[in-house]
């Protein structure tokens, strides 16, 4: 089995981080795969659904630690990813000159940039 598609859609909420699709040998998917922070580190849900009883029961998971262990990699280095390249679109963006709305919002942009940096940090010190 190969995940050979990764789709990471993007939230910024206390504890979801995002949303991931992902695509098995281009034939299969499952969508709503969640990326979480937990107390020390990101893990990945799997997609459930609400019981009657308020608990939460996984809709579609992997059957075996050696496949789970595969899937919250490949999206987890995706989130990594995707997360630089939200890094590299502010990196552009500040570098277009704007006259003196950039001297204004240059620094709203540098600590934009340095709580991503430090969040990558923190993050993703253990992958």
């Amino acid at each position: 089995m190969e995940i050979t598609e990764v789709k990471i859609h993007l939230r910024n909420e206390e504890k979801l981080k995002a949303y991931a699709t992902i695509t098995i040998d281009n034939c299969f998917v499952v969508r709503d795969l969640k990326i979480i922070q937990g107390t020390t580190e990101l893990f990945v849900a799997m997609p459930s659904k609400k019981k009657p009883d308020g608990s939460f029961k996984d809709i579609a998971h992997p059957l075996n630690t050696e496949t789970r262990e595969m899937i919250e990699k490949k999206l987890l280095e995706a989130y990594k990813n995707e997360l630089e390249g939200k890094k590299d679109l502010l990196n552009k963006k500040a570098e277009e000159p704007k006259a003196a709305e950039t001297v204004q919002s240059g620094s709203n942009i540098d600590r934009t940039m340095s709580a991503l940096e430090r969040n990558l940090e923190s993050k993703f010190k253990n992958i």
